[in-house]
């Protein structure tokens, strides 16, 4: 990749938006794809994202805004992924082997694809032919509320390519945000996955008015089940307590601007899952994510409660009060 690469996004909502505030800001001039008319609108009329972040205004000057995703990618260097994981897989149907060859992806995904239950990495490599090398996986702790507000953020950019992974966290650091690097895009991906299960887990027992105590437990013992996994998955050397595995997992399960303990939440207080999703109006990564592990797992078979009781949950219709109260004889 060269010095000053083609940068290309890909997605319309409030992490695309909070990523290209910072790509902007670092004076990287953005083509972005959206597939929403009146987002593409908004951005063009007025240089702010109507729906997603909408307190953010970008220069017009380092944003084009497309609506040909083929003339978009074709474009660019590197290009950024960062749509729900339900919808990769439709929307670049429309792509080549090709159309991707010689070009990097930074996937910004925190979820697998439903049905064929992969992680971004082994989805390009497979359906595209992209050597992994020329993959990077974007991980946090980092909501994208916080990053349009410029709190102080963290970033882990991940890739067995590790002058890339340089190269895209040089082009992320900014004031508000820090990058780190590693050359463990497995489990950087799956925590991601995983963490995005165990957030609507808290939201279910935060719904059914278990408290700070018990909370704490859960997410002590849900990182016990992410380390038993990647590690069944991709065995290496990692630190699990380092903050793109731990942090992600703390961040994901207490904030506020988590979507998917807001769903947990509502599941926990007697919606039913589709009732919780029409009323969101967002995609929680986790509902699809919880049905991909459960699936990925029949092959590793790691001990993995809290992850099955949230499958139950969410696919089987057993009863959050019941299940949750069989979930507790099992943490320590």
């Amino acid at each position: 990749m060269n010095s000053n690469p083609k940068v290309a996004m890909i997605g319309g909502g409030s992490w695309a938006t909070a990523l290209v505030k910072v790509l902007t800001e670092n004076k990287h001039l953005v083509n972005w794809w959206i597939r929403n008319a009146d987002i593409r609108k908004s951005l063009k009329e007025h240089g702010n994202n109507s729906r997603y972040i909408s307190s953010v205004f970008f220069e017009k000057e380092f944003v084009q805004i497309q609506d040909d995703l083929i003339d978009t990618i074709r474009k660019a260097d590197i290009i950024f992924l960062a749509i729900p994981s339900a919808f990769v897989k439709e929307t670049l149907s429309i792509l080549h082997t090709q159309d991707l060859k010689n070009k990097f992806i930074v996937s910004a995904v925190k979820g697998m694809i439903p049905g064929d239950n992969l992680v971004m990495a082994d989805f390009f490599h497979q359906q595209y032919n992209l050597p992994l090398n020329n993959f990077v996986v974007i991980s946090g702790p980092c909501h994208a509320e916080e990053v349009a507000l410029e709190k102080l953020s963290y970033l882990t950019i991940a890739s067995s390519d590790q002058q890339l992974a340089q190269k895209v966290a040089a082009m992320l650091h900014c004031r508000y945000m820090k990058t780190n690097t590693s050359d463990d895009i497995y489990g950087t991906e799956y925590s991601a996955v995983l963490k995005n299960v165990y957030a609507i887990t808290s939201g279910i027992c935060n719904g059914l008015a278990y408290g700070d105590n018990f909370q704490a437990v859960l997410i002590s013992n849900a990182i016990e089940e992410i380390e038993r996994f990647v590690k069944a998955v991709h065995p290496i050397t990692r630190d699990i307590k380092d903050s793109a595995y731990l942090g992600d997992l703390l961040v994901t399960a207490y904030s506020q601007f988590s979507r998917n303990r807001t769903f947990g939440n509502m599941v926990g207080k007697g919606y039913s899952v589709k009732s919780a999703q029409l009323e969101m109006n967002m995609v929680a990564e986790g509902y699809y994510a919880t049905a991909c592990i459960n699936e990925v797992n029949k092959k590793y078979k790691v001990d993995m409660p809290i992850a099955n009781a949230t499958y139950n949950i969410l696919y089987q219709k057993f009863s959050p009060v019941l299940e949750i109260r069989l979930l507790t004889e099992r943490l320590k």
